[in-house]
Parts: structure tokens; C-alpha cells; sequence
């Protein structure tokens, strides 16, 4: 991957920084975005400390404008975009069906879903413009079954799939590669905000058959390898990293 260009976003932590510095390491030029700037900027010192290349671009998927900023820093920066994963989201409320507010699930849906086409709307063209590329978009194991008290996040990370199958069959013939990354529970920052609770955070440990949960490392492993030529002929799948968790 030397002299290759990486966009990471929701690189301030967990699996987005994991990512970042994996790219880093295997010698891509790397830009780290994420709303929080202290956190992406921390994944840069990361990469920096190593002796990687990276850049900071703040931006909130969700906006359209921002997006496409985020995409002309990047060619401005480095003049190609060769990878892209597409990793920024929020966990969202926990509650039925029923019960979610209109605004939670409009503000999970933009981040979660619609950021993750807004990315793939301006990553594409600059790809195109250097031959190809490739495109992980992350979805979860709540892309493949459900999952109750998650209504919103269990229809986003769906969506992720099928955007990400419908996208890979536009433009595979012109080189460019795109799936879909779906991990079960990990030690992400995230996570642990979401279930604070020991109790509810053992019983979900139980549940996957590794009696374990994932660590952030092992989702970039897969992601990288899913950008390098050893992946060559994936495209249009939704790839679990699970312990397990779905063959139950």
C-alpha cells in the first residue's frame, strides 16, 4: 500500500482508529476524519509517533457539504483516493419500536445510513479518477439479524448492506471494490458508553460463542486485507467478524 491513499472516517477511536494506523502501518498516506477533533487528532499522533503520514479532517458525515469537503482536502493533500472505509456511526437510543422518538431515529439514520451513501456519492468519482479503488463500508452483525431495543440501528446497518451490494454492482466493472464489514460486539468506546451496566455487558459476552467479545484490531485486520490485492475478487459481500455470533 506505499504511496496509497486511505480515508478513514470515525477515526478518533475504537475500530476507526484501529483502522487509521493499520493503513498507516502497511504504508498508506492516511486521512483521519471524525467529529471529534481531539480524538482524530490523537489517531494522527499515533500514526505520526510510528512514522506514518496522516492528516486530520474534521467532518460530520451526515452533511453533504462537509462530505464533499472531506473529499477535496483529501485530493488536495495527497491527489488520489485509493481506499475508503466507510466506519463513522452512533450507537443511537435503546428503546422498542414504539418508543423511539422520531428525532433519535432521523439523527441515527443520517449518520449511520445516509453517511455512509453521502461517502461512497464522492469517494467514487475520485476513484474513478485514478482507475479504481476500494470501499469498506461498516456495517454490524445487526446487519444480518435483529436485535430488540435497536430499531433504528438494526434498519441502518441493513441499509449499509444492501447500498453496499447495489453499489458494487455499478462499479465493479470499472474497478472499483465495495463491501461491507459486519462485527459483532467490540471493546470500543462506544460499547462500553452504551451498555455501563457489568451485568448486561457479561450477558452480552455470552453470546458469542468465542465467549468473548472482539477487540478493534481484529476488524481492521479484516479491513485492510479486504482493500489489499489479496482480496481481488470480493466484491458485494457483508463480511461478519463475529466470534460466532450469527451461526447460532
Amino acid at each position: 500500500m506505499i504511496g496509497k491513499v486511505a480515508l478513514v472516517t470515525g477515526a478518533g477511536s475504537g475500530i476507526g482508529r484501529a483502522t487509521a494506523i493499520l493503513f498507516a502501518r502497511e504504508g498508506a498516506n492516511v486521512v483521519v476524519s471524525d467529529v471529534n477533533e481531539t480524538g482524530g487528532k490523537e489517531t494522527v499522533e499515533h500514526i505520526e509517533a510510528a512514522g506514518g503520514q496522516a492528516t486530520f479532517v474534521r467532518a460530520d458525515v451526515s452533511k453533504s457539504a462537509e462530505v464533499q469537503a472531506l473529499i477535496s482536502s483529501t485530493a488536495s493533500a495527497y491527489g488520489r483516493l485509493d481506499y475508503a472505509c466507510n466506519n463513522a456511526g452512533i450507537g443511537g437510543a435503546q428503546k422498542f419500536t414504539a418508543d423511539y422518538m422520531e428525532a433519535d431515529w432521523n439523527q441515527l439514520i443520517g449518520i449511520n445510513l445516509t453517511g455512509v451513501w453521502l461517502c461512497m456519492k464522492y469517494e467514487i468519482p475520485q476513484m474513478l479518477k485514478v482507475g479504481g479503488g476500494v470501499i469498506v463500508n461498516m456495517s454490524s452483525i445487526l446487519g444480518w439479524v435483529g436485535f430488540a431495543g435497536a430499531p433504528a440501528y438494526v434498519a441502518a446497518k441493513h441499509g449499509v448492506v444492501g447500498l453496499t451490494k447495489t453499489a458494487a454492482l455499478e462499479y465493479s466493472a470499472q474497478n472499483i471494490r465495495i463491501t461491507a464489514v459486519c462485527p459483532a460486539f467490540i471493546q470500543t468506546p462506544m460499547v462500553e458508553k452504551a451498555i455501563a451496566d457489568p451485568a448486561v455487558l457479561q450477558m452480552l459476552v455470552g453470546m458469542h460463542p468465542i465467549k468473548r467479545m472482539g477487540k478493534p484490531e481484529e476488524v481492521a485486520e479484516l479491513v485492510v486485507w479486504l482493500c489489499s490485492n489479496k482480496a481481488s475478487f470480493i466484491t458485494g459481500n457483508a463480511v461478519l467478524v463475529d466470534g460466532g455470533y450469527v451461526a447460532q
